[in-house]
């Protein structure tokens, strides 16, 4: 909940309740996305949700990644500020939680190291810190490799992704340019282009590929060449960016031992 008229209506949609929905409250910043824009606010929050007979207060919550989009010092420290923030409003709101342990969550996927930090650090009073990342489970190419803790921690295995999509070469028009099967329906193109990363040919020898898809279609994928590396009918292996909209776009998502299916993923997005 970000707001009184929130928990208001809230609490007018669900009437009488045998036993009261469990909600938090939730803290954003000025230019963020939902969440209450100052502790003031998020506590008149708190006590209204307190207060609702159809409600039960049972935490805080919040999400640091919209607030930056970078590993500089600069954006840790907004993240660092902001999570600040976050364990103020637990500790002011400590009166008001209706529950023996109160959740305190955010965390996405680019500053979870931070943000794992800062809700498990000594509290005046039991807590369940809460981790939200979702690329973990397969990482990415592009967004969240650049960004991600485990590869600029000195010492620390960076993940590897685990996401892969396959599309065949259907035209080569023109020497510098290859068309592929791959395009806005299925790959995500929100946080950077599919990467192209190797090519296997009629004799199914994968190798490497240098090249760079420059747009996408609906259907299609632009793919920029240097050389003559690949032929109508190879099958291009491209990394993807952003894994959570590749969710949103595959409700069933192939498990592969080289280049057998071994099980299906169902997703939920």
């Amino acid at each position: 909940m970000d707001s009184v008229a929130g928990v208001e209506r809230m609490t007018e949609a669900l009437g009488r309740v045998e036993r009261p929905v469990d909600v938090l409250v939730e803290l954003g910043a000025p230019g963020g996305r939902t969440g209450a824009r100052d502790l003031g606010t998020a506590l008149d929050v708190a006590r209204a949700a307190a207060g609702s007979p159809a409600l039960r207060l049972a935490g805080v919550g919040g999400y640091e990644g919209a607030l930056a989009h970078d590993a500089s010092p600069e954006s840790q420290s907004v993240v660092d500020g902001y999570l600040t923030s976050l364990c103020e409003l637990v500790i002011q709101a400590h009166a008001l939680f209706e529950v023996d342990e109160p959740i305190v969550t955010a965390g996405g996927s680019a500053y979870f190291d931070q943000v794992a930090a800062k809700l498990t650090e000594p509290w005046p009073f039991p807590v369940r810190p809460v981790l939200r990342s979702g690329a973990y489970i397969t990482h990415d190419d592009g967004f969240y490799r650049g960004i991600s803790p485990l590869g600029r921690t000195p010492g620390a295995q960076p993940f590897r992704s685990a996401l892969r999509a396959w599309a065949q070469v259907t035209s080569r028009p023109q020497p510098d340019l290859a068309l592929l099967t791959l395009g806005k329906r299925d790959a995500s193109f929100d946080e950077g282009l599919p990467e192209p990363q190797v090519v296997r040919g009629r004799d199914g020898v994968e190798r490497a590929l240098e090249a760079e898809v420059t747009a996408l279609n609906d259907q299609h994928a632009f793919v920029r060449l240097s050389g003559d590396d690949v032929e109508v009918g190879d099958w291009v292996g491209l990394g993807l960016s952003h894994p959570c909209t590749v969710f949103d776009k595959w409700q069933l998502i192939p498990v592969v031992e080289g280049t057998t299916v071994v099980d299906l993923v169902r997703t939920y997005f």
